[in-house]
């Protein structure tokens, strides 16, 4: 089996408050976010984990807040003498627009999607505006786009379970790294989310659901089980990794 290195790329930001990464907590607290690519280094394949905002704010003042430098898609890519057209995989945890805006560039890729990702795309609820079929069509019409069903092996040493927390057809990308099984969650949350404050385990809450769900109850569920099987937890926007280039 493969070893593989992730190296996360900042590319993109979202300030707002921060239930809704945590939910029913951290009202009224201005919160930001990153938005992360995941480039998989190892084996023959130059692999992606989403593909982050095609536009990203580049300021000073958000790279402060999530003490990582910001990048635009190229540039992130070029840290690793990567271009667009050298990805030959991009995996989605799922399809709201920042986790897929670049996908267009990609031209020699393949996509892996949960298939109720595809259907939301196409045919988003009223609640749910994050969806955007125009950054997939073009993959789409190009026959690039691999549906998934439930869990599966992607290549030798990366896999997808399906964990609808956030989205119905989020995927937790799992990854063998040489210090165990990393785990890049497929709901969008930050480690807060799996390590809460005293005050919340005093209610005998493990983990917090993220503040956008599918259904409160199995997004806690699934929270769980992932902490448990993951030897490294990758929370989707979590801010301590904008200032790492590798995990492990």
């Amino acid at each position: 089996m493969n070893e593989y290195k992730i190296h996360p790329i900042v590319m993109g930001t979202k300030i707002f408050d921060k239930s809704m990464m945590t939910y029913q907590h951290g009202y009224g607290e201005t919160y930001t976010i990153p938005i992360y690519c995941w480039y998989i280094e190892g084996g023959n394949k130059n692999v992606l984990v989403d593909t982050g905002e095609m536009n990203p704010i580049q300021s000073e003042e958000r790279e402060k807040a999530v003490r990582g430098k910001i990048y635009k898609f190229e540039e992130g890519l070029a840290r690793w003498n990567l271009k667009p057209e050298d990805i030959d995989v991009v995996i989605h945890t799922h399809l709201h627009n920042d986790h897929c805006e670049n996908d267009y560039k990609c031209v020699n890729a393949v996509f892996y999607v949960h298939e109720k990702e595809l259907e939301r795309i196409y045919d988003p609820h009223p609640l749910d505006f994050r969806y955007l079929e125009d950054y997939i069509e073009d993959a789409d019409e190009n026959n690039q786009i691999i549906t998934i069903s439930g869990d599966a092996e992607i290549l030798s040493g990366i896999g997808v379970t399906h964990t609808p927390a956030h989205t119905e057809g989020g995927l937790t990308v799992w990854i063998n790294t040489s210090e165990g099984k990393a785990a890049i969650t497929g709901f969008c949350v930050i480690e807060e989310n799996f390590d809460p404050p005293k005050t919340i385990k005093a209610m005998e809450m493990d983990v917090i659901p993220p503040g956008t769900h599918v259904n409160v109850y199995e997004a806690y569920d699934l929270l769980m089980k992932v902490r448990e099987e993951a030897d490294i937890l990758i929370p989707l926007h979590e801010p301590r990794f904008a200032a790492m280039d590798t995990i492990p």
